[in-house]
């Protein structure tokens, strides 16, 4: 069913970092009331939203009261109680995307048991309940070396994931329920987002490349497009339309994936939500990942997600050993380069390889948006007073 935006319409957005505050600027623009739930009073998307409700997104009562509150719910993270959503819908709350979904991405092991189901290719796995249950299996031989773990619910960026090589890294494995993958040899970490609405129409935007900050794990550069040639390029939207689809989500999925030394592509994990591989869509497509979103659960026509230019983001993570009230080096040197669009977040402390802000680099090249994007990276800088 179509929605009429008006300025009546209440959205309601489940956690404001952000995420949620670049998708309360993108509602904005439509007109559409904004309520966001967040313990924070002072997170991100509090200083631009409608209205801000205090509140824990994994608390029932807290999110169930909310969406009694608005017309619909989204989120900006996936760590939500399923329960009260799942109420909320059975009330005849609309909420996008589905909680069925959102319960079955926010388990890795249920993920990789759906990807196992639809012949979609991921790394072969299995689950345990425990650390003991891990080292037992390394003693008796069900398992061996190299190995990534990864607890089942719980872990963002970099968080609940521990790459064990040999035995020097037993004592790294975390305490929980787990999915333990097979360690692939990876060429390249690449990202597609994919949206689909209610009608059932899919739209890929451009595939990125991703390089990651190897102390915290964080996407630290993106760079789109990706250099990979049209089969793959082909062979990674399919797979991306068909995940999306066979979930019948309606929203947007970031897909993440690797592409090993022979050119074939594996299934990381997914996110239901805006992500942070899609940043640069703001300035270098003609669509934001944000517009999409809310084109894609109020049911309108996707938007084209045509490049307007080759794009490089970088994260501006927090310095190491700066734990405090931020202070920003470096902005005015930043904007003297074209096509340098800087985003801060709004958090008012940083911490060590915290995600404080992002720049997107526009250029006529990759090349040269690389180029511009390296003297950013070394000029700006989140530190403490």
């Amino acid at each position: 069913m179509e929605q009429l935006v008006t300025s009546e319409f209440k959205l309601g957005i489940i956690a404001g970092g952000q995420l949620g505050k670049m998708l309360v600027l993108a509602a904005s623009n439509w007109d559409v009331k904004t309520f966001v739930l967040d313990a924070d009073e002072q997170c991100p998307a509090s200083t631009c939203c409608t209205q801000f409700v205090k509140g824990n997104h994994l608390d029932f009562d807290d999110v169930y009261n909310f969406g009694k509150m608005v017309d619909m719910i989204t989120f900006e993270i996936e760590s939500v109680n399923i329960d009260a959503l799942k109420k909320l819908k059975q009330e005849g709350k609309r909420i996008n995307p589905d909680p069925d979904i959102l319960e079955i991405i926010q388990d890795k092991g249920l993920q990789k048991q759906f990807y196992a189901q639809h012949k979609i290719p991921s790394s072969s796995f299995k689950l345990f309940n425990n650390k003991i249950e891990i080292e037992n299996a390394l003693r008796q031989g069900e398992l061996k070396f190299p190995f990534v773990q990864k607890l089942c619910k719980g872990g963002y960026d970099g968080k609940g994931v521990s790459v064990i090589k040999n035995e020097n890294d037993i004592n790294n494995l975390l305490e929980g329920i787990s999915v333990i993958e097979d360690l692939v040899e990876i060429a390249k970490e690449i990202s597609i987002i994919a949206a689909r609405n209610e009608r059932g129409e899919v739209r890929c935007f451009p595939i990125v490349e991703m390089e990651f900050n190897e102390k915290a794990n964080l996407i630290e550069k993106l760079i789109c497009p990706a250099s990979l040639n049209d089969s793959i390029v082909s062979e990674a939207i399919d797979l991306a339309i068909k995940i999306i689809s066979s979930l019948n989500l309606r929203g947007i999925l970031a897909v993440e994936m690797f592409l090993d030394k022979e050119n074939k592509i594996w299934i990381n994990e997914v996110a239901p939500r805006p992500h942070n591989s899609g940043h640069h869509t703001i300035e270098s497509i003609v669509t934001s990942q944000y517009e999409q979103l809310l084109r894609a659960i109020f049911n309108f026509p996707l938007g084209s997600t045509q490049l307007k230019l080759p794009a490089v983001m970088i994260n501006l993570l927090g310095e190491p050993d700066h734990d405090g009230a931020v202070k920003y080096e470096g902005i005015t040197e930043c904007m003297s380069i074209d096509g340098v669009k800087i985003h801060l977040y709004g958090k008012k402390k940083t911490k060590p390889f915290r995600k404080m802000g992002h720049v997107t680099v526009l250029a006529s090249t990759i090349n040269e948006a690389i180029e511009k994007a390296e003297i950013v990276k070394q000029k700006l800088k989140a530190k403490a007073w």
